[in-house]
């Protein structure tokens, strides 16, 4: 599911839009990037902080995520970026969160992505 254009945008800087929603509704919250790690069809984004993004996770497991460079060719033109659904969950512990902390020390949780929707939007 993760093509080669998605692994150009997130070799390329710029902003990460995570949306989820729950009972108090929709949160946005944004990394970069350079942030996500590709690991066996899964993005790993390291977390301090996201409490929302947390409640909501906890009450409704899925996220939508925004991602996109403007140095990638898209379509048309310079720019493209991708629109991700999938699962979600947070690591606290584990092999994924140890390979995580040593590259982002200042993370206290990892926020794990298994798309089940990746689609280029430019």
């Amino acid at each position: 599911m993760i093509n080669e254009k998605f692994l150009d945008v997130i070799s390329h800087e710029g902003v990460v839009a995570l949306v989820t929603w729950g009972s108090n509704g929709v949160h946005v919250s944004n990394t970069w990037n350079s942030y996500l790690v590709i690991k066996d069809n899964r993005i790993l984004i390291p977390a301090a902080g996201m409490n929302k993004t947390q409640d909501n996770i906890e009450q409704n497991g899925r996220i939508k995520a925004t991602v996109g460079s403007r140095d990638v060719m898209g379509y048309r033109s310079m720019g493209t970026g991708f629109l991700v659904e999938g699962s979600v969950r947070f690591l606290d512990s584990g092999e994924e969160f140890d390979m995580m902390f040593e590259k982002f020390p200042f993370l206290n949780r990892v926020l794990e992505i298994t798309p089940d929707l990746m689609k280029q939007t430019l």
